[in-house]
């Protein structure tokens, strides 16, 4: 990390400030006004800013708190200790990054002066306007689908260590850079940043992403890959000789953390399949349904128009990257 950035994290900040003076602890008021502890973003976040950043605050413990927005938590340098959902203590290194939905509930230890940290706030509708979601089905892909959905999930946070992966660091040092000095006009620039690193994290996901043993969640991976890769021609009844659990437990597990049942499941990735080759294909539609596992033409039509309100040719027309 630059040494411009640390230094101007390491001035103490007017919370900071106030904390050392007064031997208080955190000012609630600065974060929230209703009784939950639940910070809101229009505290911090300016109209018309999807993306910003805050440095925590060092020298007293930030009490059990959620937000209405999601938060990445990443330390800069020195370490830090938080409890997420009432479970056991964690602790972050210098290049870990902890994302955390609404729904996450959390409490941060006190911080030493070279404890340096920093949270991203970030709008749902950020993602909501982000071709990172249309993407293969992954961790991360999938813990943001639930977020911005606000569908219940197995896991509220994930932790990634990044430190070490240079992509990582370039890209969270830009961040950093870009949203402390906040030069005029600079948010068109941080969110493409943003998607850039959120690529990145899934493509390193493999060797950086730290997660709970929890079954449930295993098992709702485990169908969910199944989908991406039986899309044409799988079935719930296949899903459930391969796993070994009965299709009506699959089916209360999928509806729970995905809101959608195995059928709807299926529906929507064969249409993320036909969108992918109207945009990089020259494929005529009746040569696509086969491809994703449409006979019915009629059927594949209504539910592209449904779910996309435009016809396939008509969509084609709008994205393809060949026309």
């Amino acid at each position: 990390m630059r040494k411009e950035i640390i230094d101007l994290l390491k001035e103490n900040n007017d919370e900071e400030t106030a904390i050392l003076k007064k031997s208080s602890a955190i000012e609630r008021a600065r974060y929230t006004t209703g009784e939950d502890f639940i910070i809101n973003s229009e505290s911090f976040l300016e109209k018309g800013t999807l993306i910003d950043i805050r440095k925590h605050p060092r020298y007293a413990a930030f009490p059990e708190h959620r937000h209405n927005y999601i938060e990445m938590l990443y330390v800069v340098s020195g370490s830090l200790t938080t409890v997420v959902d009432r479970g056991e203590s964690l602790t972050l290194s210098a290049g870990d990054l902890l994302l955390l939905n609404q729904s996450a509930v959390h409490e941060i230890f006190p911080c030493k002066k070279n404890d340096l940290a920093v949270n991203f706030l970030i709008l749902p509708e950020f993602f909501s306007r982000s071709s990172f979601l249309t993407g293969s089905d992954n961790f991360l892909r999938e813990f943001l689908i639930n977020t911005v959905s606000n569908q219940s999930s197995p896991y509220n946070f994930l932790l990634f260590h990044t430190a070490d992966t240079l992509p990582l660091e370039n890209l969270l040092e830009n961040l950093l850079w870009n949203l402390l000095i906040k030069k005029r006009g600079i948010n068109l620039l941080t969110q493409s940043t943003m998607d850039l690193l959120f690529m990145n994290l899934t493509l390193f996901s493999t060797d950086i992403l730290h997660r709970e043993e929890d079954p449930r969640r295993d098992l709702l991976l485990h169908c969910m890959n199944y989908v991406n890769q039986n899309y044409q021609s799988g079935s719930l009844e296949d899903l459930s000789k391969e796993t070994g659990y009965t299709p009506y437990y699959l089916s209360r597990l999928l509806k729970h953390y995905t809101g959608k049942n195995f059928t709807q499941i299926l529906q929507q990735r064969r249409l993320e399949q036909a969108v992918f080759y109207l945009e990089n294909t020259t494929l005529p539609t009746d040569k696509i349904l086969p491809k994703i596992g449409y006979e019915n033409s009629s059927y594949f039509y209504r539910i592209f128009r449904e779910k996309y309100q435009c016809s396939p040719r008509e969509y084609r027309r709008e994205h393809s990257f060949l026309s």
